[in-house]
């Protein structure tokens, strides 16, 4: 049995050779469908994101598993003509996967540290493969234990606590700034570029209801604000829809200031005690950093979300070592429950000829005592099983102690000649 999984991800292999072996999620299963064509592969799991592509297995004692898994992922893809360059991709085998694997699920070999995708990908990926009946006995533990041990790094840690993207860095900073709930407050979005988009989605994950959106281009304005169930807004008409807002996230892509002195004083007045927040987040910027003097305005741009990203990377950072040791804790829990599998058939077998056993002389012993009730033959029936349990438990005990070591094949056909296990098997 080998462990192995061959992958290629952000580090690895270049964005165009990535894109070359993506599967999008109705590819994955087409993919894992013609597994079934390699009678070496015992179980697979197959993890395909925008920044990794994975492939695990459970070989049968594959001579060369780098070359081998290669050719399967080729096949795959269906790109077996491609050349290929093997520094494109890692190989880890053993332990060594299940390092790689508890890292993978713990966001800790993510490009974004601490990214909260990862896991669920982990989760679709598994789920899809056990669908289909790829999984046994050795990736349901191992798949299984790895994601829960990325649920356990997530919440015993402060890995995802910070904000390491500007989009989410700005609403994070908005809330702070607010006297009143991220529910209650009004938001006016400039631009409908993919910033904006995304900034829109943090805003509505912390509770805003009331979002504005203003481009340009109308038509882009609508479309944004449709999809976050907000209202489009004329650029003409900002300023005005402005004075009314609690917080204004600008990112229009202008080569200019489209908010000046002049333009900020008009949407400070008369709030009555009642700040803006404006955050800046354009290159080059969209407010005149002169506007931060008016009274009422908090005014941040790029320069200040990026200090703060920065400074919340190297809090993950130091988080991310609170997680070395619960994997570490995990691996070593694993590996000792998959060394007892190596040796679960041989125990299955002798279990299975001890109880048959047990039951023939049960039921000879209950044949010759035609008056025993139903709670004498309780007694017989436990007083029996513990009888075997006992005589079995020392010898089970042994044999997992030596499973994965030099000594187990010696205890193997030991244990095999020693209980005449060969009809056991030609039994089954």
């Amino acid at each position: 049995m080998q462990l192995v999984v061959l992958g290629l991800n952000h580090r690895s292999a270049p964005v165009n050779v990535r894109e070359v072996f993506s599967f999008d999620k109705s590819e994955v299963g087409d993919a894992l469908n013609h597994v079934y064509e390699h009678e070496q592969v015992a179980e697979c799991v197959l993890l395909s994101t925008c920044n990794r592509t994975e492939l695990y297995a459970v070989l049968d004692d594959v001579a060369k598993p780098k070359e081998f898994m290669l050719h399967l992922l080729q096949h795959l893809k269906g790109c077996e003509d491609m050349t290929i360059e093997e520094d494109w991709f890692f190989v880890y085998e053993g332990r060594d996967l299940l390092s790689h694997l508890f890292n993978v699920a713990s966001s800790l070999d993510s490009l974004v540290l601490g990214e909260g995708q990862i896991l669920s990908q982990l989760k679709v990926a598994y789920i899809t493969a056990y669908s289909r009946g790829l999984t046994g006995p050795i990736f349901n533990i191992i798949f299984q234990r790895a994601i829960s041990v990325g649920k356990r790094v997530r919440t015993q840690t402060g890995i995802a606590n910070t904000p390491v993207s500007v989009s989410y860095a700005a609403v994070n900073l908005a809330e702070d700034c607010l006297t009143k709930p991220m529910s209650e407050a009004k938001v006016l979005v400039l631009g409908a570029g993919e910033m904006s988009e995304l900034t829109a989605t943090h805003l509505q994950s912390k509770g805003v209801k009331s979002i504005f959106v203003s481009n340009r281009t109308y038509h882009k304005a609508v479309d944004l604000a449709k999809r976050f169930g907000g209202e489009a807004i004329p650029f003409d008409k900002f300023i005005e829809q402005a004075k009314e807002a609690d917080i204004l996230i600008t990112s229009t892509g202008a080569p200019h200031y489209i908010i000046g002195p002049e333009e900020a004083t008009k949407i400070a007045a008369n709030r009555k005690g009642n700040p803006i927040v404006m955050i800046d987040i354009a290159v080059p910027r969209d407010i005149d950093p002169d506007v931060s003097d008016i009274e009422d305005v908090y005014l941040f741009n790029i320069d200040s979300l990026e200090s703060v990203v920065e400074a919340n990377k190297h809090q993950r950072e130091l988080e991310a070592e609170k997680a070395k040791p619960i994997i570490a804790e995990a691996i070593e829990e694993l590996e000792e429950k998959l060394g007892y599998l190596s040796v679960r058939p041989m125990m299955v077998l002798l279990s299975d000829k001890a109880e048959r056993i047990r039951k023939r002389e049960l039921h000879r012993a209950l044949a010759k005592l035609p008056d025993a009730d139903d709670r004498l033959r309780k007694i017989m029936d436990n007083m029996s099983r513990m009888i075997v349990r006992k005589l079995l438990r020392d010898p089970m005990i042994r044999f997992g102690e030596v499973a994965g070591k030099d000594e187990e094949n010696e205890y193997w056909k030991l244990f095999h000649d020693m209980f005449d296990l060969a009809k056991e098997r030609k039994s089954l």
